[in-house]
């Protein structure tokens, strides 16, 4: 590809409304949840499977991924995880119940394409900025999930409109990625080496420290994914407004992206990460306590719990990297963390939703996710020792 400024301006635009896609399409859900459940009659349990389904196929369609670049290229397979994402707008908004899930599903195929591929690009076109454009597009992603949230109510309440009108608005996002891409279909080129593959088991599966690794990303997506499911829920509960509860989660979106902006290089930095891991696990937990004991002052909660997952996952990120000696183990070790870490946290909003139907309360869902910030602390101190790679044991 030529690199003039004009195209590098094209590709850098690209990248940043590809990223506007990885969360808003699943996380604008939430704050119309009640009305979905309303409409088809679903129970709290359903309802938590609704979001819960991408978390599945994060975990079943990431690690190929890389397979399809190699076959198409990352051009053209980023286009095709565009029309995906657009695809499954579609289908989820067209009423029936069994497009809602599959048009969830689909959507779900389209980010987890795009979300192990755009690393790969930045790593092939701007090697000497992956740092500025990640927290660029992970600003994008956490703007445009905000943006999402706090419409979708608004929207649905128009006159005429609906649940599903809200979720088809999301449409506007991959369809302005798809414009801008296609100037960038003539490349054909393969993911860069590292690009996360099917994991095969093998020394990393038998790594005390791989698995430290894991457990502090996983614990840190349950948490963050019952939250997001349920925070509307949880804060009409407390008597807020659906339009109030809709824009608080739309903050919480929002928060997540502050610490791409200056966390990652603070993390490499350190000679170890053991009082970081406890100091972002701590922040979570303060979010979580406050949701619990005091909801009045949520809005200091959501933005203190959309910080500290923010920087847990970008924590867990930079752990994968810190702890390998090499990009085919950065990239065992990733396929491990986030096949097991989504798998472990699509259990968990079904789950939440369950205890809350069963005691009629949201104290019992965010006790146990306070509780699991300790054990989430004690595996991210762990692996927060400079104690050698994965790949060699721990």
């Amino acid at each position: 590809m030529t690199s003039t400024p004009a195209r590098r301006a094209l590709l850098i635009a690209g990248i940043l409304l590809i990223a506007a896609n990885l969360r808003a399409p699943i996380t604008a859900i939430a704050p119309v949840l009640g009305m979905i459940g309303d409409a088809f009659g679903l129970g709290a349990v359903e309802a938590g499977v609704l979001t819960t389904l991408p978390l599945l196929v994060f975990a079943v369609v990431s690690p190929f991924s890389a397979l399809l670049a190699r076959e198409y290229g990352l051009e053209r397979s980023l286009f095709a995880a565009l029309l995906l994402i657009a695809g499954g707008i579609v289908l989820r908004s067209l009423g029936p119940v069994w497009s809602l899930f599959l048009g969830t599903a689909v959507i779900g195929v389209g980010i987890a394409i795009a979300n192990v591929l755009l690393p790969s690009l930045l790593k092939r076109d701007f090697p000497d900025r992956i740092a500025s454009l990640t927290g660029a597009y992970a600003l994008a992603a956490g703007v445009v999930a905000a943006l999402a949230s706090t419409t979708a109510v608004p929207i649905a309440n128009l006159p005429g409109s609906g649940w599903n009108w809200a979720l088809g608005a999301m449409l506007v996002f991959p369809l302005a990625a798809i414009a801008l891409w296609i100037p960038q279909l003539a490349g054909h080129t393969p993911p860069a080496r590292g690009t996360m593959a099917p994991p095969h088991g093998g020394r990393i599966w038998r790594s005390a420290l791989a698995w430290q690794v894991t457990i502090f990303f996983g614990l840190n997506s349950l948490i963050y994914y019952v939250i997001i499911a349920w925070l509307p829920a949880i804060l009409m509960e407390a008597g807020y407004s659906a339009g109030a509860a809709g824009s608080l989660h739309g903050v919480s979106q929002l928060a997540t992206a502050i610490p791409g902006l200056l966390f990652g290089p603070l993390v490499t930095r350190l000679k170890d990460q053991k009082a970081i891991a406890l100091g972002v696990t701590a922040t979570t937990a303060a979010a979580l306590l406050g949701l619990l004991l005091l909801p009045g002052q949520a809005a200091l909660w959501t933005v203190l719990f959309g910080c500290g997952s923010g920087a847990s996952f970008i924590l867990g990120l930079a752990l994968i990297s810190l702890r390998t000696s090499s990009a085919h183990q950065a990239a065992a070790l990733s396929g491990m963390a986030q096949c097991v870490g989504y798998l472990v946290a699509s259990s968990a909003p079904p789950l939440a939703g369950f205890l809350h139907e069963r005691t009629g309360s949201w104290s019992t869902p965010l006790a146990l996710c306070l509780a699991l910030c300790g054990v989430m602390a004690f595996f991210g101190y762990r692996a927060g020792r400079p104690t050698g790679h994965a790949g060699k044991g721990a």
